[in-house]
């Protein structure tokens, strides 16, 4: 039966249950509260599309009253490390340059409008750095730039394989 405008209850579609009820019948139990991502997590690491990404969330979660979790996955290079070549510490320095430029955004606008926000730094892959985190933020909902890699068409794309793997919406940025 299609639900229509009609002269039903005042705020509800006619033809659609009583609040509560879903479509099958069965009584569910009202829940308060705004609907959309409490906590909302977005990878940076410095690109472009990341960045934008980063605009992006932080606007949606300023209209959601959100909490947005911004993660960097610091990568481990086993061969550069094999070198001798100091990639902690470029990993690290990249880190908290990342932090700096959000809290630096952050402040520039801060008289305009107020994002909460909390900075999250990680090692590993950006895919499962971005998973634990957003599993463990309870994440509502995750945005990540497109990739710029073309290596990532054969491979496959942080956000390909966040959205296959179907836990959290995922918002791609380009």
């Amino acid at each position: 039966m299609p639900c229509t405008l009609g002269s039903g209850t005042p705020g509800r579609l006619s033809g659609a249950p009583p609040r509560g009820t879903s479509l099958d019948g069965v009584t569910a139990a009202f829940e308060r509260g705004t609907d959309g991502p409490k906590v909302i997590v977005v990878g940076v690491d410095g690109s472009d599309s990341s960045l934008r990404a980063a605009a992006y969330a932080s606007g949606l979660a300023r209209r959601q009253n959100a909490l947005l979790a911004v993660v960097y996955v610091q990568p481990l290079v086993s061969a550069g490390a094999a070198l001798g070549a100091p990639i902690a510490d470029t990993t690290g320095e990249i880190a908290e340059d990342l932090a700096e430029e959000i809290r630096a955004a952050a402040e520039r606008v801060r008289d305009i409008w107020t994002v909460r926000w909390e900075f999250h730094t990680l090692r590993g892959d950006a895919y499962g750095g971005l998973v634990a985190a957003a599993d463990s933020l309870k994440a509502d909902a995750v945005v990540v730039g497109a990739s710029e890699s073309a290596g990532h068409r054969i491979v496959g794309s942080v956000a390909v394989r966040l959205v296959k793997a179907g836990r959290w919406p995922v918002t791609v940025v380009p």
